[in-house]
């Protein structure tokens, strides 16, 4: 599924228009300005419980093997985003 394709079902589920429903989704999802993007970008989380938490990871400063070459690389200490799924999802999924 494509954001189209969930702007669409969240419009009819909802009985709200698509431009609406667009406007909710780029609210919660959007990169520049999303609810989500947004804290995670200040280092915190988002949970949602039974769904998941949404968090940012860090990853630490560490040597790279460069594959098929002796060489490495060094990559700079970064953050990183992560979802861990929760429990209720996961039973509905399996």
């Amino acid at each position: 599924m494509n954001k189209a394709e969930l702007v669409e079902k969240l419009a009819a589920r909802s009985e709200m228009s698509n431009r609406a429903a667009k406007d909710v989704i780029d609210a919660l999802f959007g990169i520049d300005g999303g609810i989500i993007s947004s804290e995670l970008k200040a280092k915190g989380k988002v949970q949602v419980t039974g769904f998941g938490t949404f968090s940012a990871d860090h990853r630490p400063t560490r040597d790279w093997r460069i594959p098929g070459t002796d060489k490495t690389k060094r990559v700079a200490a970064h953050y990183y985003p992560k979802f861990k799924a929760g429990k209720s999802l996961k039973e509905f999924v399996k």
